[in-house]
């Protein structure tokens, strides 16, 4: 099979099966492919495609994008199939501007019939009026803009939550208008009858319970409240939106979630959490492992802001991180716990710094940049080393769009990330207490990224602790390491805050 046979599609082809590309879909077009086996996506489609980007090209990066041609023989090959598959998803990540290739994609999957669902999705890209017209042409009546759905109702961030919209297509313009609004998440649209969605719901005080949404008059019904007894015995937290100025004079969203039955004459330990992604929502959700709630209910206020990179807050401000991951967002969250730390309840001699992933990244940077603001450290994830990093990564996306490229071709935007935004070139200014935790199966940030900085703080005689799991991924899916990771993360606040 000679190269031009071969397409290399990057690891966001997404299967609940296992097995290998060509047993599941025995195609007749030649396929190299890297079929994501470490169910780092939940949304179970049976294969995602995305458009081969002039933008990824600038910066060198050939391999995983797919060129239109070769997405039309592997859907002519689909088409021949006696059944149809699941979902085919469709889209660009993170790019400004929808591509057109993508668009294409779509309406030639469209006429196809090859797909029980098609999805498009754009990662906060902008719909321009052109490609606009050119899917209201293609005749897919029903285009989903968010992560997923079933109609032309859809959710995404806003103002930190995340809220129903419906977009109905009139004469090619497309009209948005929002549905839901209040203090809490849509985390996903579950069905839909006539003008009723049944959507989950939740807030950084409840987990997941349905509710309808009547789209005629705007308003949500419970439906479930299957935790009720076990919230009656609980102290619930105050969540409090905050706006507050930036360095460079912007208005950010800041999260403060207090304990229960708090008392404003009293002085509180304060984390300070860092947000992953890096441009995933900072909103109104319920996690299992990064619970406000819980935290609050250990004694613990939490600062979690909107910083730079976050979706919600206008293109512009969710464009800023690329390039400048280690400048204002980092800037971003010491203006929040600085402001925060002025408050009269919070004890600054007690304050303390948590994240993942891009979370991970900026606690090890802030280790080496906080000037003794923060008694303790915990990353899960993170990176620690940009070169290693970039010779070890499956998601090649972030370290060359992100970044800007790689570490032997400099250019402006890459010479700040391999030095100044590098967490590594501060080692030499750690001095506090760091929690390290890593996984074993993580390939988005590998393990050599916890292993690095653990030895690091080892050798410079700083306390610190790491915790492994050599099964879990990026995330940590099984119950048991859940609870593991629970009371490692509180036995270590408990010691050092």
């Amino acid at each position: 099979m000679s190269d031009s046979d071969t397409v290399v599609v990057r690891p966001r082809i997404h299967s609940a099966d296992k097995r290998p590309l060509e047993e599941l879909v025995p195609l007749k077009t030649p396929i190299s492919a890297h079929v994501d086996i470490s169910s780092l996506c939940n949304y179970r489609c049976s294969f995602c495609f995305q458009a081969d980007t002039q933008g990824m090209k600038d910066v060198g990066l050939k391999r995983g994008f797919m060129e239109l041609s070769m997405f039309k023989k592997i859907i002519d090959d689909y088409s021949e199939f006696p059944e149809k598959i699941k979902k085919i998803k469709i889209g660009n990540h993170g790019e400004p501007t929808l591509h057109k290739e993508v668009v294409k994609m779509v309406d030639y999957a469209s006429k196809s019939n090859s797909a029980d669902i098609i999805e498009m999705f754009t990662n906060g890209s902008k719909l321009t009026p052109e490609l606009n017209e050119g899917l209201v042409k293609s005749g897919l009546q029903r285009i989903n803009i968010s992560l997923e759905g079933l109609s032309d109702e859809w959710y995404l961030a806003v103002a930190g939550t995340k809220q129903v919209f419906q977009v109905n297509f009139d004469n090619n313009v497309a009209e948005v208008q929002q549905i839901t609004r209040g203090q809490f998440d849509i985390r996903s649209i579950v069905g839909q009858s006539g003008n009723k969605l049944v959507v989950n719901r939740t807030d950084m005080n409840h987990a997941n319970e349905l509710f309808t949404v009547d789209l005629k008059i705007r308003a949500l019904t419970r439906l479930t409240n299957v935790n009720k007894d076990f919230y009656s015995k609980i102290g619930m937290s105050k969540v409090e939106k905050r706006i507050i100025k930036t360095a460079d004079e912007q208005a950010m969203l800041v999260w403060v979630i207090y304990p229960p039955n708090f008392d404003a004459s009293k002085k509180y330990p304060t984390l300070l959490y860092c947000q992953g992604g890096p441009q995933s929502a900072l909103s109104q959700f319920y996690s299992s492992r990064w619970n406000f709630q819980l935290m609050a209910a250990n004694g613990y206020i939490v600062v979690a802001p909107n910083r730079r990179g976050m979706p919600g807050h206008g293109v512009k401000w969710n464009e800023a991180i690329s390039g400048d991951y280690g400048g204002m967002p980092m800037q971003d969250y010491l203006t929040a716990i600085d402001e925060v730390a002025k408050e009269p309840f919070v004890d600054n001699d007690r304050l303390g710094c948590i994240g993942a992933s891009f979370g991970g990244y900026s606690v090890f940077q802030l280790a080496g940049t906080h000037e003794k603001r923060f008694k303790t450290f915990i990353s899960h994830d993170g990176i620690f080393n940009w070169r290693s990093m970039y010779g070890t990564t499956e998601e090649m996306f972030f370290v060359n769009w992100d970044l800007g490229g790689n570490y032997w071709e400099l250019n402006e935007n890459s010479k700040k990330a391999y030095n100044e935004f590098n967490p590594v070139n501060h080692v030499n200014k750690w001095d506090t207490p760091i929690l390290i935790i890593q996984g074993g199966k993580d390939y988005r940030v590998p393990i050599g990224q916890g292993l690095e900085a653990f030895n690091a703080a080892q050798l410079k005689g700083i306390k610190s602790r790491l915790l492994f799991f050599p099964e879990e991924n990026h995330w940590v899916l099984e119950s048991q390491n859940s609870l593991i990771w629970q009371r490692e993360f509180y036995r270590w606040l408990k010691e050092t805050l």
